[in-house]
């Protein structure tokens, strides 16, 4: 979604040449021709940036300027003044301008400084985020949730928040039912205290009293330290219950009496712990069917279903999508040191069609590669190629180097391999047996290696072994470690 820079200049001809620099970039605009037009107009959460002129009758861009720092204090604002004296430039940046530039500006130099002011504002939005998201304090505002089909989500969250009513969120997989407790906890009384996670079907079934529970020191074989338990360290604040519907039977009897007595009875322990916890609990499962087939307790049930929330699939809420994809390559551009700016608007238009059938989990970590292996500083569709069918670039390269009998088309595969089955790396020799897993695993590695642009970690993420493993690996099959970017 193309920014809106807001133009505050009394000059006419002015406001035409730097409306037709900022337009010609993709930028919407508007314009002010005094600095209360631009004052009021910059209180539209729609302005992104604003371009303000020091000299205005009326109002001076300096007055304007304080005034729109008081309405919104986050958003970016540029001076341009006809002289470009210390006092003045030192008068701009104590009210808060993000830059200034001397008219008339080359078209370069006003575009590289919108373009680092917005990128500059997006950063401190996501450090804000990630602030408030460690402290617990996400709320609702902090979500990406402008689509129609998410308004009843937010409404029914906000009200789940005023009350400790037990929450269960439903929703496929990676939809986000996580974030969504953590703004309902953000946005009530028990904001800024502990909000615990727990993936009730990542625990080993044998372990699962114990790390909700807690144990006493030599309760069981391997207990060698006592060990508070999930609901222990939730107190005060909340416990969200993710994928409930794999809890074991004996221990939904368990949580059921916690949930009614408020208190837990620690393995091993003499005595129970009250504890005052906030539950909530998700599930991408049918409850009610996993009850009538005898696979989840009638009565967990009916507490825990006390105030549902079903949060929509992605496919059906694409109008937050431009908005997802720009906060994942803010967050990546940091975490990478990259310096892509967004998506090319065909990209846009592909990421936004597409069904996204691993939700918003999915679309996070298809940008994250993107963002990666991308070789511009604007995202194309063959940087996608999961979703546009077209080859990336750096696969092209790579086949020219691979090893030998890597890469072979599908009219030279084994008339044991289909065509559907040819890869880059080849499991067949020229005879049509099967090649040594060793050398299968030097081209693969070798391909790894072009295909994510030698970047170790994806690479090693990808493979599925360790950084360490994936340096050994190199120097047993005498592949150049010189070639790893890190």
């Amino acid at each position: 979604m193309a920014k809106t820079i807001l133009i505050a200049d009394d000059d006419p001809a002015q406001r035409r040449l730097l409306q037709a620099s900022v337009e010609r970039n993709g930028f919407n605009t508007k314009t002010a021709e005094d600095g209360r037009a631009a004052v009021r107009l910059a209180e539209d959460e729609t302005v992104d940036l604003v371009l303000l002129d020091l000299v205005m009758p009326g109002l001076t861009g300096v007055e304007a300027l304080k005034e729109i720092r008081l309405r919104r204090p986050g958003l970016p604002c540029i001076v341009l003044t006809a002289s470009g004296g210390i006092d003045t430039v030192v008068q701009a940046m104590q009210a808060g301008a993000n830059d200034f530039f001397v008219k008339p500006a080359s078209p370069e130099r006003i575009l590289v400084s919108i373009r680092n002011a917005l990128e500059m504002s997006t950063l401190k939005v996501e450090v804000t985020r990630l602030k408030k998201k460690a402290a617990n304090t996400l709320t609702f505002e902090d979500m990406v949730a402008e689509a129609p089909s998410m308004n009843l989500v937010v409404r029914m969250g906000q009200r789940a928040a005023a009350s400790n009513i037990p929450v269960l969120i439903t929703g496929e997989s990676g939809v986000g039912k996580e974030l969504l407790a953590r703004a309902i906890q953000g946005s009530g009384e028990r904001a800024g205290k502990p909000f615990i996670a727990v993936n009730c079907g990542a625990i080993p079934e044998n372990l699962v009293e114990s790390i909700l529970f807690g144990h006493e020191k030599g309760a069981f074989t391997g207990a060698v330290e006592k060990h508070a338990g999930k609901f222990v360290e939730a107190h005060g604040g909340t416990l969200f219950l993710d994928e409930v519907g794999e809890l074991p039977l004996d221990m939904q009897v368990k949580l059921l009496r916690v949930l009614q007595e408020s208190e837990v009875d620690p393995v091993g322990g003499k005595r129970p712990v009250k504890v005052d916890v906030r539950i909530i609990s998700a599930t991408n499962k049918d409850l009610a069917k996993l009850v009538a087939e005898g696979r989840f307790r009638e009565d967990l049930y009916y507490r825990l279903n006390v105030f549902p929330i079903e949060a929509p699939p992605l496919r059906e809420r694409r109008e937050d999508i431009p908005a997802m994809v720009a906060r994942f390559i803010t967050r990546f551009n940091a975490e990478e040191n990259r310096t892509v700016r967004g998506c090319a608007p065909d990209t846009m238009a592909m990421l936004v069609a597409y069904d996204w059938p691993g939700n918003v989990r999915q679309l996070e970590n298809t940008v994250f590669r993107a963002v990666v292996l991308s070789e511009g500083d604007v995202l194309l569709p063959d940087d996608f190629p999961q979703i546009s069918g077209v080859k990336p670039r750096p696969m092209t390269a790579a086949n020219d180097s691979l090893p030998q009998g890597a890469g072979l088309a599908a009219n030279d595969a084994s008339p044991m391999q289909s065509a559907t089955e040819a890869t880059p790396v080849s499991i067949f020799d020229a005879g049509g047996h099967l090649r040594r897993l060793e050398e299968v695993e030097r081209d693969l590695i070798e391909l790894a290696i072009e295909h994510y642009a030698g970047h170790m970690s994806e690479i090693a993420r990808r493979l599925g072994i360790g950084r360490s493993t994936l340096y050994r690996k190199l120097r047993e099959y005498g592949l150049d470690e010189s070639r790893l970017a890190g």
